[in-house]
């Protein structure tokens, strides 16, 4: 059992769910994730017990709408308290989960509500891809046409090259994920997929096809924490965030010198790992950045759950799966649950708060004690690890 001091605790949360959702605005999808939030935690008065807010939120571009955190903090009842911002493209609310830990941990807001939100699918899908590509590097990446399925993909060739990883395995990926998302409410697609329908589904950049790549979705998330001494005065399961890391990279993926390993998630995780005392083979559970299939295989090496080159290994036994060794992605991750960017680093703490409250239902995991969480922004030039335990 994990004996590190808490930093932070987890005493609700909140999510809407995730998909298409014609004429709701970001403010009022989460607004739906606060209201879930406030009522699991029924002890809590929002108004008065909340002192500030944090929302991940990528771009403006969506609904040409910014000032994001006043916004939500109006709709969300919460008007009047500090509601900041953060944006780290992809990875803007694994980074919001941060600055609410600095602002628990400073003294200056003993509660703090931190979220993300998304509103992608009201536009074309050339137009996301637009927005999304401005999380890589201008002059030297998007001006010469390359997108994000395509920065991925010379990764996963190099990690291929490097390695003999195979795209039958990054497919498993796929199929592991919509197996996932089919047991979760509130997954985007709630349907399992075979290895065929995989393999068979349209090329967008070599070796990564349709169903290698995450949805356009809406959605928002929220987690409510406190300080771990006021948590039982609110909830009598809270979920303790023991260790908590972040780093960044180089924008782009020429200046790097290795294509095959994001050295932000191992830089992130090594902070939080020893942080929290726990070593890569006591997590019991994991969600991480399935942006592309092949991502979550190359996040299973930089995290310590295999060793370097293993990670399309480790899918093909079927150890990332619920049942194995390391369940991973058990929301359905951003492949089957959805990737409303903004949101997504939160939607993954809301699953650890589900997961060790044993609230998982159909997808629970048995007797998980100790949970990891991995974000990311662009192609990796920005990474935040949390690690969770269960009140003991």
């Amino acid at each position: 059992m994990v004996n590190a001091k808490p930093l932070v605790s987890i005493i609700s949360a909140g999510m809407s769910k995730f998909g298409k959702h014609d004429g709701l605005l970001t403010r009022e999808l989460f607004a739906i994730a606060a209201a879930e939030a406030f009522s699991r935690c029924p002890k809590l008065q929002p108004k008065q017990d909340i002192k500030a807010m944090f929302i991940g939120h990528m771009g403006e571009a969506y609904e040409h709408q910014g000032h994001t955190g006043s916004t939500l903090a109006d709709w969300a009842g919460l008007a009047g308290i500090p509601a900041t911002r953060t944006e780290a493209a992809c990875g803007s609310s694994g980074v919001a989960l941060r600055s609410g830990i600095y602002a628990v941990l400073s003294g200056l807001a003993d509660m703090v509500i931190v979220g993300g939100v998304e509103k992608m699918t009201h536009r074309t899908t050339a137009e996301v891809t637009e927005y999304l590509a401005m999380a890589s590097d201008y002059p030297f990446e998007q001006f010469h046409g390359i997108t994000f399925p395509g920065l991925f993909a010379l990764m996963a060739n190099a990690h291929m090259h490097a390695y003999g990883t195979t795209e039958e395995q990054i497919g498993m990926v796929a199929v592991k994920n919509h197996y996932h998302g089919s047991l979760n409410p509130k997954a985007h697609m709630q349907k399992e997929i075979t290895l065929q329908n995989v393999m068979g589904s349209k090329y967008v950049a070599w070796p990564l096809k349709l169903y290698d790549c995450s949805l356009i979705t809406d959605g928002a998330s929220c987690i409510i924490i406190t300080k771990p001494e006021l948590a039982k005065k609110y909830t009598d399961q809270p979920v303790h965030i023991v260790g908590t890391g972040q780093a960044s990279d180089t924008i782009g993926l020429y200046e790097r010198k290795t294509l095959t390993s994001l050295q932000s998630t191992k830089l992130a995780a090594k902070t939080a790992y020893e942080m929290a005392g726990v070593t890569p083979d006591q997590i019991n559970l994991a969600e991480v950045h399935d942006c592309f299939t092949f991502a979550e295989i190359m996040h299973y090496e930089d995290l310590g759950f295999c060793k370097e080159g293993e990670g399309g290994k480790l899918v093909e036994r079927g150890e990332t799966r619920l049942g194995g060794h390391i369940p991973v992605n058990t929301s359905g991750g951003l492949k089957s649950k959805g990737h409303p960017v903004g949101a997504t680093g939160t939607a993954q703490a809301y699953e650890m708060y589900l997961q060790l409250t044993d609230q998982a239902e159909k997808r629970q995991v048995k007797d998980a004690q100790i949970g990891l969480t991995q974000n990311i922004g662009g192609s990796g030039a920005t990474a935040a690890v949390h690690i969770y335990r269960r009140d003991q």
